[in-house]
């Protein structure tokens, strides 16, 4: 019988996770379906039991739906709780329980460490923005033993993230040879004479089209700037590549995030290189 996902989100067509996980259930082998459902604003919560009553065994959420999505879960992963965010749940879990996870962080933190070919242990990492895109990230990224600030136009709510992350990194195994650094939230004011070696965009900025009260300065030799967006060129992907640095979109983010929530549904970990090269195609 095939086994039936979907995403979930309003709006929802603009979505590429179905053409993703079918492409990942061609290559592995699975027997499933994907689908793409929008939800009504005020309808997440019976849209999720629909599915579970029609015998759905995951979906992906979208906007705007992660926080409704971490409220409604049963049980949540380590990364879940410090995004206080779910983008994965697999419906039915033991039971009548639903497990919802964020796997926006292993997503980046792929991408950058595997395809970008960018290790993050004890680099200067600079995350911009303190909402829920940096909330998912934070913890991954530190989990690398990157030594990271986060800034944001409203620095208590960067200084509040920093210490919700720092509060969590003792509750993971670290690799061998990889030290754990306390994160420092606060404003822009703050990285007027500083260089990182990954500067992470995860504010909406590149949707409105506006630039970033970055110095030119920030970048150290073959800095990477790093943006989530993805599909073109974002003011601070332009500003990044004229001041020397290396410029990546979320492309593979959200491949490599998606094959995280494959594996969690089905056990099975695709190879993502090949779904990269062809949605950069299309």
């Amino acid at each position: 019988m095939t086994d039936r996902y979907a995403v979930i989100g309003n709006p929802i067509s603009h979505s590429k996770s179905p053409q993703i996980h079918q492409m990942f259930a061609a290559q592995t082998g699975q027997d499933i379906s994907y689908e793409k459902i929008e939800a009504p604003l005020d309808g997440f919560a019976a849209t999720i039991q629909r599915l579970r009553d029609e015998g759905y065994k995951g979906c992906s959420v979208t906007v705007p739906f992660k926080f409704e999505a971490f409220k409604l879960a049963t049980e949540l992963s380590t990364f879940a709780q410090i995004a206080e965010a779910v983008n994965t749940l697999k419906l039915n879990f033991r039971g009548n329980t639903i497990l919802g996870d964020n796997t926006d962080g292993h997503g980046l933190v792929k991408d950058i460490r595997f395809n970008l070919g960018i290790k993050l242990n004890q680099k200067r990492v600079l995350l911009i923005g303190a909402g829920g895109a940096a909330s998912g990230v934070a913890l991954p990224i530190m989990h690398q033993g990157a030594v990271l600030t986060i800034i944001n136009r409203n620095a208590e709510k960067a200084s509040n993230l920093a210490t919700h992350a720092g509060n969590f990194i003792d509750k993971l195994p670290i690799e061998a040879n990889v030290q754990s650094y306390a994160p420092s939230g606060c404003s822009f004011d703050y990285i007027s004479n500083q260089k990182f070696d990954v500067v992470i965009n995860a504010t909406s900025a590149g949707l409105t089209d506006s630039e970033l009260p970055l110095p030119p300065t920030i970048f150290s030799p073959n800095a990477l700037a790093y943006d989530m967006m993805y599909g073109r060129e974002t003011p601070f992907m332009k500003f990044a590549h004229e001041h020397g640095a290396q410029v990546a979109d979320g492309l593979g983010m959200l491949v490599e995030q998606a094959a995280e929530a494959f594996y969690l549904w089905r056990g099975v970990r695709p190879d993502t290189a090949p779904v990269i090269a062809a949605l950069r195609l299309t």
